[in-house]
C-alpha cells in the first residue's frame, strides 16, 4: 500500500514542526530534567515513527469506507424511492375504489372482480378486504386461497374480530388503524405483523365516506417479501444486501437468503431509511461490507509494530527506574502538602491518643479553640489541661467511655476550658485510629465550638415556647391544616376544646361540610380546587374574612383564613376563628328593637296626628249623614225620584271611598312588617307621603309645594320607611311654621326629588324638605340626631335619630342646615340621599333569578 504524496507532505510537515517545538522546549529545561528525559528520547521517537504509520493506515481505510458508505446510502434511498412511488400508486388507486364504493355505484361482486384485477396487476398485494363501520367484512379478495362457497378469499385471523368478544391485552394493529382511520377520515398504515400464512406483513386502511359518514374501510394487506422483492432494483441487490425490518430492528425480508445452520454475517455499514408515506415503523435497511483488509491484518504494520516493541523492550529498564523515583518523590511531596494544607485550612480541632489515653497529636485548629500550645498539650495524660476543674469527674467518666468505644455516634456536649480561664461549649465525636496494616493504634477525637449554635439554639426554643405560650392563651381557635394531605399539623387550646384534634374542625371553620369530605356546601363552579395555581399567588394574598356557622356547636365565628408555605414547604391553610355568638345574638336583639322603634315611630307619629285623622274622617261621614237623612225625608215624603236616589247614593259611596281610602292609607302605614327592600318608584313614595301628611298639612293650614324630576331611575329601598322619613321631615316642618305664627303667605313647604352628582357620594338622588320656619339652633343641629334629644316639651327625641337610622341603613346621608336671607335666618332645609350606582347594582342582584 502506497502513500499519497499529499499524505507525504503533510506528514513531513508536522514532524518538522514538532521537532521544532521539542528543540525550543529542551533548551527552557534545567539539566537535572535534561538528565532524567534524555533516557525517554529514544521511545519517544519510536512512538512518534509507530504513530505515524499507524496514522497513515488509518486514514487510507477510512478515505474507502467512506466510498463504500456512500454507496450503500445511494443504493438504499433509489430503492426507497421506488417503494414508494408504488405504494402512493396502490393508494390513489384505493381511494378511487374507495370512492365508488362509497357512492354505492359498485356491488360486492363487482368489488371481488376489480379486488381480483387490482390484485393480479399489483403482486406485492396480498388481500383486499371491504369492512364496514361495524367492523363487519362485506367482502374480501386473497391471493393466496379462494372460497368457491362464498366468491371470497379468506380474512385475516384476527384482524377484525366481533366486538361482542372481550379483547384481552394488546390491541392488533388492524384495530388501531381502524380505530384512527375512522377518526381522521384518512389513510392509515399499520405496523408489521404475521398473518395466517406466518407472512410479514402491513395494512393499509382507506375510509369509506358518504353523505352519512363513515362507513367502512377498504383495508389492503402488503407482503413485506413481495414489496422488496419486486421493486428493488436489480443493480442494487447486486452490489449490496437490502431489508425491511421493523421498528424494534427485526428483519422482515432481505434480498440475501441464509441457509439453515449458518448465521447472518454482520454489515459493517449499515444505513437505514423509513418506508414512506407508510411512516408506520417499517423500515429500509442497506448493508455493505468492506472489501480492503483490516489495518490489523497488514504485514507491514506487524513488520513496523516487532520493531517498535523491540526498541522500547531495550530502552523500558532505564526508563522504568526513572519513572519510580519520579513518582515516589511526587508522591511524598503531594502527601506532605496534603496534609498541611488540611491541618492549617479546619476550623474543626483534631486530637489524636494512644490506646493508653496519652496525646500523640492536635492540628493548629484545636490549639486555636483551647489556647494551648502543641507542647503544652501532646504527651499528655488525663486530667488534661483543657479540663475545666468543676468538671474533672464528669471529663474523667466520659474519656472511659472514649478508651472503651462507647461513646455516642452522634457526639457527646461537654464544656472547655481555655488557657485564659474562659468556658466554651464543643461537641466531640470519637472514632478508632487504625494504621496501615490494619491495626488500631488509638482514637482520633474531633472537637467542634457550638457555643453560638447551641446559644441560637436556645433563644429559638426559648421564643418557640413564648409563641407556644401565647397561641395557647388565645380565646380564638387558631389551626394550620395541609392543603394536599388534609393533616391538621398545629391546633392551639381553644380549637381543641371546640373540635378536639379532629381536622374536621377546621373544614367546618372553612365552611366546607366534613361529611362532604370538607367541600363547600353550595358547590359552584366557580369554586377553584386550587389545581394548577403557583403558590405565590396563594401565599401572597391577604386573609379572607367571613363569619360562619358551626352547627354541632351552635355557635358563630368569625373566621380569618390565609394560606402559608409550612417549615417543610408544604402549602397549608392557616384558620384564626373567634366565638361571635354573643355578638350576633346582640345584633339581632338591635334589629328587632330597630324594627320595633320604626313601628312605634310611626304609631306615634298617627298618634300626634289624630285630632287631624278624624277631623278629615269626620267630613265625608258627616256628608254621608246628611245624605241619607235627606234621602230618607224625601223617599217618606214621596218627593223624589229615581234619577235623584241614584245621583245621591253615588254621591254617599264616594264620601265612603273617602273615608276607606284615609283609613287604608293610615293601616298601611302603621302596619307591622318585616323590612322589605324592593324597585320603588321616587314619585310613588312621595305621592303616597304627601297624601298621608296633607292630613296634618290641613289642620295647620299649611301649603305644599312638591317637585319631583323627570325619568328618576327606580330606588331599591323599603318604600314604608322612606315614607316615614319623608312624613317625619314634613310634620316637623309643619310643626315649625305653627309653632311661628307665620302669615299665610310664608306658610308654605317645599318638598323637592332631583338627581344630584357629588365628587364624594357620585350619582344620588336628592330628597329635600324646606320650610319658612325659624330655623335651629347652632347647638341643636349639634345634637340633632342624638337618641331621645328633642326640642318639643312632649317629644321623646327618636324621630329624627329613627329616620338617620334608616338613611344610613339604604347606604344614603342625611343633614340638616339653615336658609339665611342676609343674615337672618329665612328657614330650614333637611336634605337625605339615596345612592344612584349601589341602586343600580342591588337592582341588578335583585332582578337576576
Amino acid at each position: 500500500m502506497r502513500l499519497s504524496s499529499p499524505l507525504l507532505s503533510t506528514v513531513r510537515g508536522a514532524l518538522a514542526s514538532v521537532e521544532r517545538r521539542s528543540r525550543s522546549w529542551w533548551r527552557r529545561l534545567s539539566p537535572a530534567r535534561q538528565d532524567r528525559l534524555a533516557t525517554l528520547g529514544p521511545l519517544l521517537s519510536v512512538l512518534l515513527f509507530l504513530a505515524a504509520i499507524i496514522s497513515a493506515f488509518w486514514y487510507l481505510r477510512n478515505e474507502e469506507f467512506e466510498r463504500e458508505q456512500e454507496s450503500v446510502q445511494r443504493d438504499t434511498e433509489v430503492a426507497q424511492q421506488q417503494i414508494r412511488l408504488r405504494l402512493i400508486e396502490n393508494q390513489e388507486q384505493l381511494l378511487r375504489l374507495a370512492r365508488d364504493v362509497s357512492a354505492r355505484s359498485i356491488d360486492t361482486d363487482e368489488f371481488l372482480s376489480q379486488a381480483s384485477r387490482f390484485t393480479r396487476e399489483r403482486p406485492e398485494i396480498s388481500q383486499l378486504a371491504w369492512v364496514g363501520a361495524d367492523r363487519t367484512p362485506r367482502a374480501s379478495y386473497s391471493t393466496g386461497s379462494f372460497h368457491p362457497e362464498t366468491g371470497m378469499g379468506p380474512m385475516l385471523p384476527g384482524a377484525w374480530p366481533t366486538p361482542s368478544i372481550p379483547r384481552v391485552g394488546r390491541a392488533e394493529p388492524a384495530d388501531l388503524a381502524f380505530l384512527q382511520v375512522r377518526e381522521r377520515r384518512l389513510p392509515v398504515y399499520t405496523r408489521p405483523f404475521t398473518d395466517a400464512q406466518g407472512r410479514s406483513v402491513f395494512q393499509v386502511q382507506v375510509p369509506l365516506i358518504d353523505r352519512s359518514g363513515f362507513v367502512g374501510v377498504l383495508a389492503a394487506d402488503y407482503s413485506v417479501d413481495n414489496l422488496l422483492r419486486f421493486y428493488v432494483p436489480a443493480e442494487v441487490t447486486v452490489r449490496h444486501a437490502v431489508a425491511l425490518v421493523d421498528q424494534s430492528g427485526e428483519v422482515l425480508a432481505s434480498t440475501v437468503s441464509i441457509m439453515p445452520g449458518d448465521s447472518p454475517r454482520r454489515a459493517s455499514i449499515v444505513h437505514d431509511v423509513p418506508v414512506a408515506p407508510a411512516a408506520n415503523g417499517l423500515m429500509l435497511r442497506g448493508e455493505g461490507y468492506r472489501t480492503s483488509i483490516g489495518l490489523i491484518s497488514n504485514t507491514l504494520f506487524w513488520m513496523v509494530a516487532a520493531l517498535s516493541v523491540l526498541t522500547v523492550w531495550m530502552l523500558l529498564g532505564t526508563w522504568r527506574h526513572v519513572r519510580r523515583r519520579v513518582q515516589m518523590q511526587s508522591a511524598l511531596v503531594n502527601e506532605t502538602n496534603f496534609r498541611r494544607a488540611m491541618e492549617n485550612s479546619m476550623l474543626t480541632g483534631m486530637r489524636a491518643m494512644d490506646l493508653e489515653g496519652r496525646i500523640t497529636y492536635v492540628n493548629p485548629a484545636f490549639c486555636a479553640m483551647t489556647g494551648f500550645n502543641e507542647s503544652d498539650l501532646i504527651g499528655r495524660l488525663p486530667p488534661f489541661p483543657h479540663w475545666p476543674p468543676d468538671r474533672y469527674e464528669e471529663n474523667t467518666r466520659l474519656f472511659e467511655q472514649e478508651l472503651q468505644g462507647r461513646s455516642p455516634a452522634g457526639g457527646i456536649e461537654v464544656r472547655v476550658m481555655r488557657k485564659d480561664a474562659s468556658l466554651f461549649d464543643a461537641r466531640m465525636y470519637v472514632s478508632p485510629l487504625v494504621d496501615a496494616r490494619g491495626q488500631q493504634t488509638g482514637w482520633m477525637t474531633s472537637m467542634t465550638n457550638i457555643t453560638e449554635a447551641k446559644r441560637i439554639r436556645d433563644q429559638l426554643s426559648a421564643s418557640h415556647e413564648r409563641f407556644t405560650t401565647v397561641l395557647e392563651g388565645l380565646d380564638a381557635a387558631v389551626s394550620v391544616l395541609s392543603v394536599q394531605q388534609g393533616e391538621l399539623l398545629f391546633a392551639n387550646r381553644s380549637f381543641r376544646l371546640w373540635f378536639g384534634a379532629d381536622p374536621a374542625g377546621h373544614a367546618w371553620l372553612a365552611g366546607g361540610d366534613p361529611r362532604n369530605g370538607g367541600a363547600p356546601d353550595d358547590r359552584d363552579d366557580s369554586v377553584d380546587t386550587l389545581g394548577g395555581l403557583p403558590t405565590e399567588a396563594l401565599t401572597d394574598g391577604g386573609a379572607d374574612p367571613r363569619e360562619v356557622f358551626v352547627e354541632p356547636l351552635d355557635k358563630w365565628f368569625d373566621v380569618r383564613s390565609r394560606y402559608l408555605q409550612w417549615t417543610d414547604g408544604r402549602l397549608v391553610q392557616m384558620l384564626i376563628a373567634t366565638d361571635i355568638t354573643q355578638r350576633r345574638a346582640a345584633e339581632l336583639l338591635a334589629a328587632q328593637q330597630a324594627d320595633r322603634a320604626q313601628v312605634t315611630s310611626r304609631l306615634m307619629t298617627m298618634g300626634e296626628m289624630a285630632s287631624s285623622v278624624a277631623h278629615e274622617l269626620n267630613q265625608p261621614l258627616t256628608a254621608i249623614t246628611n245624605y241619607c237623612n235627606g234621602m230618607i225625608s224625601r223617599v217618606r215624603g214621596d218627593q223624589i225620584a229615581k234619577e235623584d236616589l241614584v245621583a245621591a247614593l253615588e254621591k254617599t259611596a264616594r264620601q265612603a271611598q273617602r273615608a276607606g281610602q284615609v283609613i287604608h292609607r293610615i293601616r298601611a302605614f302603621v302596619k307591622r312588617s318585616e323590612p322589605k327592600r324592593e324597585l320603588s318608584q321616587a314619585r310613588e313614595i312621595v305621592d303616597d307621603a304627601v297624601e298621608l301628611a296633607g292630613i296634618e298639612l290641613k289642620r295647620r293650614n299649611v301649603e305644599i309645594r312638591v317637585y319631583v324630576a323627570q325619568r328618576l331611575p327606580p330606588v331599591m329601598v323599603d318604600p314604608i320607611l322612606i315614607e316615614q322619613v319623608l312624613l317625619n321631615l314634613l310634620k316637623n316642618a309643619a310643626e315649625a311654621i305653627d309653632n311661628a305664627r307665620l302669615p299665610p303667605a310664608r306658610r308654605a313647604i317645599e318638598l323637592r326629588v332631583v338627581p344630584r352628582h357629588t365628587p364624594e357620594e357620585g350619582g344620588v338622588i336628592e330628597f329635600s324638605v324646606t320650610d319658612n320656619g325659624p330655623g335651629l339652633q347652632d347647638e341643636v343641629i349639634a345634637r340633632l340626631y342624638e337618641a331621645f334629644f328633642s326640642t318639643k316639651s312632649e317629644g321623646l327625641g327618636i324621630g329624627l335619630s329613627l329616620c338617620r337610622s334608616i338613611i344610613e341603613s339604604h347606604a344614603g346621608r342625611i343633614r340638616a342646615q339653615n336658609l339665611y336671607n342676609g343674615g337672618a335666618v329665612s328657614g330650614c332645609r333637611f336634605t337625605f340621599t339615596l345612592p344612584v350606582e349601589i341602586t343600580r347594582t342591588e337592582a341588578k342582584a335583585a332582578t337576576t333569578p
